[in-house]
């Protein structure tokens, strides 16, 4: 009786410690998940630094840790928007969790080479215009995210009035931007109309490349105009110094879509925070890791918008920007 109740013992012992370590082992297999994003992006490295940085305090606010728990697989296609069809196969090719790309042609790419990976974007164009969902409400596919609108008609027409109202002699306007971009004939339309009403003849640069800047340059320079205005896409934002060199040194009044080129000597900006929508972009991919799907979140559009003014570059280049506009500014650099 006494080796009975002695072995029931032991035997009870044996599946209590193999059940603590079948849960100790799941726990840690558990704890030890790695969750893979691809972010295919068509600038480089260096220019996306400050919305990436954004982006992952969001992703750490989620307990997703780059490194840790999280592996963040980059593609750069420096400027080269041909590449990024190839990148976007490339990077399906890993099997991440969620894909996640800021430009439009890149979400595009991406769109084609995959139907089933969750992508997350933040996009500068209408993604219901270019065919990216079926509406901002029910996305209906593979794709969610954010909205930039930095290249929305309504956001370049403001970007030309307060150009205009904070330099009333401006007549021409040098556009710098992409005709290959997705949202570039759209956008080149509507700005033709409010150039009209605004009498602001446009002067359309094209910049294809990143090496056709100095060309560019010349031609602005030949057709005397008398202030700049720069359209988002990649090769703008590899571009940016030499165009914010370009603008200072030919002193004329520019105006952004990235609010970064205002840190770096460019006069002024008009749009959305755009380090605020990555911080945000990241609730979108801890939610699809989780295994919400994207068809059925939607997309979101920025609620606030800032004006942004480098006083220094200003006074650099000899212009005085009225009172009126200054007090409306919500970041002034000095």
């Amino acid at each position: 009786m006494t080796e009975i109740r002695f072995q029931h013992i032991v035997v009870s012992l044996a599946v209590s410690a193999l059940l603590f370590a079948l849960c100790f082992s799941a726990e840690a297999q558990q704890q030890k998940e790695i969750r893979k994003i691809a972010y295919l992006v068509a600038g480089s490295a260096a220019s996306m630094s400050t919305n990436i940085d954004a982006f992952r305090r969001g992703l750490r606010d989620h307990g997703l840790i780059d490194r840790e728990n999280l592996i963040i697989e980059y593609r750069h296609a420096e400027g080269i928007e041909s590449r990024l069809p190839d990148l976007a196969t490339e990077l399906v090719r890993l099997k991440p969790n969620v894909m996640f790309t800021a430009n439009t042609s890149a979400a595009l790419a991406l769109k084609n080479a995959t139907t089933t990976i969750p992508i997350v974007v933040v996009l500068t164009a209408d993604p219901v215009a270019i065919g990216l969902v079926k509406s901002l409400a029910r996305p209906g596919g593979n794709v969610t995210g954010l909205t930039r609108l930095s290249n929305s008609p309504e956001i370049i027409g403001k970007r030309l009035e307060i150009l205009k109202e904070t330099f009333p002699r401006v007549k021409v306007v040098a556009v710098l931007g992409n005709p290959e971009s997705a949202s570039a004939p759209s956008v080149f339309k509507e700005m033709e109309a409010v150039g009209q009403t605004l009498r602001v003849h446009l002067q359309w640069v094209k910049i294809r490349r990143p090496n056709d800047f100095e060309n560019a340059f010349s031609a602005i320079r030949k057709t005397r105009a008398n202030a700049l205005m720069v359209l988002s896409s990649s090769n703008m934002i590899i571009g940016e110094p030499q165009i914010v060199n370009f603008a200072i040194t030919s002193r004329l009044p520019a105006m952004y879509f990235r609010p970064e080129a205002v840190d770096r000597g460019g006069l002024m900006y008009y749009g959305p925070n755009e380090s605020s929508l990555f911080f945000r972009a990241a609730t979108y991919i801890d939610k699809v890791v989780k295994g919400v799907n994207p068809a059925d979140l939607p997309v979101e559009q920025p609620t606030k918008f800032d004006l942004a003014i480098n006083l220094k570059t200003a006074k650099q280049i000899g212009l005085t920007i009225p009172p009126n506009v200054l007090a409306r500014a919500d970041r002034v650099i000095k």
